[in-house]
């Protein structure tokens, strides 16, 4: 897949400051820390009496929000301010009461959302994608299976011409190159999505490492935020990481073919991810509690993730949050081509009705 011009656009706003944070250097890349100052993604606008709301949470979803929030200033005067401090980061935020919402790609569970007195609902729909650093691969030439990226990650494939990858890349010249594991330090709902399809496809990965949105990794070296593991792989020759499909294609970055469920090697695309959230059951799903990594059908992508907004379901400030789903209402009715630019998926129209019943039912 290459990345087109208008994607390049849209992407620019929510990844320039990331990218600038990440240049190659001997420190490790700087993403946006716990406690930093929120940036101000409507700073331009003139209605000191608009909404002003404020998020935290999953890198997953910046680009995205990002992009929204622009547009949604533009359009109303009222700002967003989102701080990209992945999903354990926003989760904590919320608890703690410091934002009006917090973002996770791991969904809590009710017993959770209880606990806290949260509610959660989904807001789009990605991909996590493995990014590699490998020389003379084109993005999406390299084809891997589940069990040989668990394989890797778990250390016992060292080296990119091992016959387990040369058996599923018949013609394809690999390098006697040391592979170079990257993942995330910090608590991570893109992790939790990469490691929960992992222990999925393979009992080594889940009798030993497991599943969770911070795991002890075997090895490698970690980046904060999918801006630093980008950053990591593309200065590390030889290395295999993972992101959100949009930080692959904003910093053209060398990707992987997956083998899905249905057997079949496919692309990390808008289409694949929707293909695998065709069989998601959400009305179903209490309060959304539902994972759809490793998914049936033949197109699918099998490390598709949702996005989840956590809020409070009795606030102490009722505007605020009110104001907060006015903002989302508006994204899930004028944000679908900001989406599918960079590489989302919009909520289909049955599931945004199940979330607006969910709030007027939920939220007060």
């Amino acid at each position: 897949m290459k990345s087109s011009p208008a994607r390049i656009a849209a992407l620019s706003l929510a990844l320039t400051l990331a990218v600038a944070a990440c240049k190659p250097g001997a420190d490790a890349p700087k993403a946006a820390a716990d406690g930093a100052a929120p940036t101000d993604t409507a700073a331009a606008a003139g209605d000191k009496t608009a909404a002003m709301i404020t998020g935290a949470g999953a890198t997953f979803i910046y680009p995205l929000l990002s992009k929204w929030s622009d547009d949604y200033n533009k359009a109303t005067g009222a700002k967003v301010n989102y701080q990209s401090i992945g999903s354990g980061g926003g989760i904590a935020q919320i608890k703690a009461g410091t934002v009006d919402f917090g973002s996770s790609d791991k969904p809590l569970s009710a017993e959770e959302l209880a606990a806290a007195g949260l509610g959660q609902f989904p807001s789009a729909i990605g991909g996590v994608v493995p990014v590699v650093n490998v020389e003379g691969l084109e993005p999406g030439k390299l084809r891997l299976t589940g069990p040989v990226l668990a394989d890797i990650f778990l250390g016992t494939v060292t080296m990119w011409n091992d016959p387990a990858i040369a058996a599923i890349n018949p013609g394809t010249a690999l390098p006697a190159t040391k592979i170079n594991i990257v993942h995330r330090s910090d608590g991570s709902g893109t992790t939790f999505n990469f490691v929960n399809y992992l222990a999925k496809v393979s009992p080594t990965w889940k009798s030993k490492v497991g599943e969770g949105t911070s795991v002890q990794w075997p090895g490698g070296v970690g980046g904060k935020g999918n801006e630093g593991v980008a950053s990591y792989v593309k200065q590390i020759k030889g290395s295999i990481g993972y992101v959100e499909l949009s930080y692959a294609l904003q910093n053209k970055m060398g990707y992987a073919q997956l083998q899905n469920a249905s057997g079949n090697f496919v692309q990390p695309s808008a289409e694949s991810f929707q293909a695998a959230a065709a069989s998601a059951d959400w009305a179903n799903a209490k309060d959304f509690n539902l994972v759809i990594t490793n998914a049936s059908g033949a197109d699918a992508w099998p490390i598709t993730a949702t996005n989840f907004i956590l809020m409070y379901k009795q606030p102490k400030d009722a505007k605020r949050s009110a104001d907060t789903r006015a903002f989302f209402k508006w994204a899930f009715e004028n944000g679908q081509a900001q989406a599918s630019a960079l590489d989302y998926v919009p909520l289909p129209p049955e599931l945004v009705k199940q979330v607006e019943a969910y709030w007027a039912a939920e939220f007060k």
